[in-house]
């Protein structure tokens, strides 16, 4: 059995002479470089390796005179590999000690001026990122530019317009680091047309987003010619080859070529629009194909508010817009509710119906379970542009 622990003699306790100062022991590397960093950025003039050991939290852990200089050097050149420019300063005179700091002009970052316009786009853009491995990034970079810029006003400059497309999926972080250092890339891909599943060795040349979805251009080894493969249908683990520039990428890879006529035909839609509504759909509309027949409509043309209208119909706009996916397009026509009514053409009609029952039953028992099942003949054309 343990012998019971030994009381102190009485009086106060002694640390023993090596033991770092509690408020310094066990500080972790990153906080102490991040304490670095602030001290050099905020000294007046220089700070010399005695005054950061005494003053910067941290460098107290150092058992000895030589574990701190070990530990600072090696501090700095982490620091000035993260691109932070630390700088020796001669103290001058006859003393042979030197200090340190942080350049602030070559540091610091200049003034952000974007407007509510250039802020918005930009704002647009991080939309896109919906994927978790991208997501956290983005709404951290927007808040810093919010902060610098000219805060929400910049919102309502894109308000509409917000890019749909569907997350990237696991494949992607591999594909785009392949894609950037030019290595050969193994994965699982089952094939639209068939659905069998095979082995793709691929040389990766572009990835793009098309019709809600992600793609992947590059050259089939196997098959010995160029392909396009959808992210979504990749399964498992991409495998990325060990050699850089393992291959060279063609000067002109046309992606839009090689994906236009795969994600689906052009289509053209009839839409009734309440005006003042769905301001992205109005951004894309074309000029009607009929002319803005007076029979059919009370006016035509641009009606004098610069949209490009087909006509009115029981105080509604009449707009024709262009899309290739059927079921993107469904589901954005679907998520403006009763604001937009489909005219033509029939099928993009029963899918929108669809979604909204759908939603509508939503709260109704036993809908809940059933309601995101899609049993319709709508065809996501987007679905099918893959290499089969």
């Amino acid at each position: 059995m343990p012998a019971n622990p030994v009381e102190p003699a009485s009086g106060p306790p002694v640390a023993a002479p090596s033991d770092p100062a509690p408020s310094s022991r066990g500080t972790p590397p990153a906080e102490r470089l991040l304490n670095l960093v602030i001290a050099l950025v905020n000294t007046s003039a220089s700070m010399t390796k005695q005054q950061v050991r005494a003053g910067v939290a941290g460098y107290g852990d150092a058992p000895s005179t030589e574990a701190f200089e070990r530990m600072f050097e090696r501090d700095k050149d982490t620091l000035r590999a993260l691109g932070i420019p630390i700088v020796t300063v001669d103290a001058g005179g006859h003393s042979d000690e030197v200090g340190y700091r942080i350049d602030n002009d070559a540091y610091a970052l200049g003034a952000v001026d974007l407007t509510p316009a250039e802020l918005g786009v930009v704002a647009l853009a991080a939309q896109l990122w919906s994927d978790k491995t991208l997501r956290t990034d983005m709404s951290r970079a927007m808040t810093k530019l919010r902060a610098a810029g000219a805060g929400e006003v910049a919102v309502d400059a894109v308000a509409g317009l917000a890019p749909r497309v569907r997350a990237a999926g696991d494949a992607y972080v591999p594909l785009l680091e392949a894609v950037s250092e030019r290595r050969d890339v193994s994965f699982r891909y089952r094939a639209a047309s068939t659905g069998q599943e095979l082995t793709r060795h691929v040389e990766p040349w572009r990835i793009a987003a098309r019709g809600s979805g992600w793609y992947l251009v590059g050259f089939d080894r196997a098959r010995g010619a160029a392909r396009v493969f959808r992210l979504s249908r990749i399964s498992g683990k991409v495998r990325v080859g060990a050699q850089a520039g393992a291959f060279d990428v063609p000067d002109a890879v046309d992606v839009d070529a090689m994906l236009g006529e795969r994600v689906g035909a052009l289509q053209r839609a009839r839409l009734a629009v309440v005006p003042e509504r769905a301001q992205a759909l109005r951004a894309r509309a074309v000029p009607a194909t009929d002319g803005g027949d007076p029979a059919k409509h009370d006016d035509g043309g641009n009606g004098g508010d610069g949209v490009r209208r087909a006509g009115r119909r029981d105080g509604r706009d009449l707009l024709e817009v262009e899309f290739r996916s059927l079921s993107a397009f469904a589901d954005e026509v679907a998520g403006y509710g009763p604001a937009v009514v489909v005219l033509e053409p029939p099928q993009l009609r029963a899918d929108v119906l669809r979604r909204l029952e759908a939603a509508a039953g939503l709260d109704a028992a036993g809908v809940a379970g059933s309601a995101g099942e899609d049993t319709g003949t709508g065809t996501d054309t987007a679905g099918e542009a893959t290499d089969g």
